[in-house]
């Protein structure tokens, strides 16, 4: 059963100055930060994560495995942040942020998580989780764009490492996009797909009719996993009602130092 979980959200009363303008352009980025430490857990490396997340200039950013709240890290740790991972790396960068709590266990909590500099005008998070031993969520988030006539739809997942779990949660996306997301909409489906058997993107495209970034411009899907040297496709943007001017892999130092995952990167107008 696929039910809507708890989640949170968040939006500055005053919106910077690059809301009340026309946006022709749109920069998107997906990335799964690893729970704020680096790869085998060797360093808390928020701070860092912080300060290069913002060099890529990105206006939505999907962030999986972001830690809503973890009490033993906070007392281990001495630089830890006060407010959440999500708060945290909103900052005065992100005006606008919604969370969406799936796994939750005595410590604290963890879920994904979309920043934004335009306003989140409606969201709601999803729990697809296949099993009781892995919990997934799909949140999903209107964003209103100055001079877009219709929201951007974005739709933010971590699915599971099995296989048979991973076909139900992609039928869960489809489900839920056709059935609130109409199709003149502009729509993003972004995050960590663990899919390295590459079936999602077929199922995807002849359901909802949506196109994957890398795939579109490449012709495959950009290898993200580890982000050292990446050798699988496990994190993806698929799109709809856009147009792909750009996309790019961040991937290497520092990023290897930061998480396991490489970032990708789009550039998106609408059509």
């Amino acid at each position: 059963m696929f039910l809507a979980e708890q989640f949170t959200s968040h939006s500055h009363a005053e919106q910077p100055d690059c809301v009340n303008a026309m946006s022709e352009v749109i920069h998107i980025t997906t990335y799964n930060i690893h729970k704020g430490f680096s790869q085998f857990n060797q360093r808390m490396v928020l701070h860092e994560l912080k300060e290069e997340l913002r060099r890529v200039h990105t206006d939505v950013a999907f962030l999986q495995e972001v830690l809503g709240e973890h009490q033993t890290h906070a007392q281990s740790h001495r630089n830890w942040p006060a407010q959440s991972q999500y708060e945290f790396l909103a900052d005065s960068i992100w005006s606008d942020y919604a969370y969406g709590k799936n796994a939750v266990y005595p410590e604290g909590h963890h879920g994904n998580a979309v920043l934004s500099r335009f306003p989140i005008v409606k969201w709601e998070n999803i729990d697809i989780s296949a099993h009781a031993l892995e919990s997934r969520g799909l949140l999903h988030c209107e964003i209103a764009i100055p001079g877009w006539q219709d929201p951007l739809h974005c739709v933010n997942v971590h699915l599971g490492l099995g296989q048979r779990g991973r076909n139900k949660q992609i039928a869960a996306i489809r489900d839920r996009i056709q059935s609130v997301v109409p199709n003149h909409a502009p729509l993003i489906i972004a995050g960590d797909f663990n899919d390295w058997r590459r079936t999602a993107g077929d199922f995807l495209a002849r359901t909802l009719h949506v196109q994957e970034v890398f795939e579109h411009l490449h012709g495959k899907p950009a290898k993200s996993y580890p982000a050292s040297l990446p050798l699988l496709s496990l994190d993806r943007i698929y799109f709809r009602g856009l147009k792909v001017k750009g996309a790019q892999v961040y991937h290497g130092r520092p990023w290897s130092r930061i998480s396991d995952h490489a970032v990708l990167t789009a550039t998106m107008s609408r059509v």
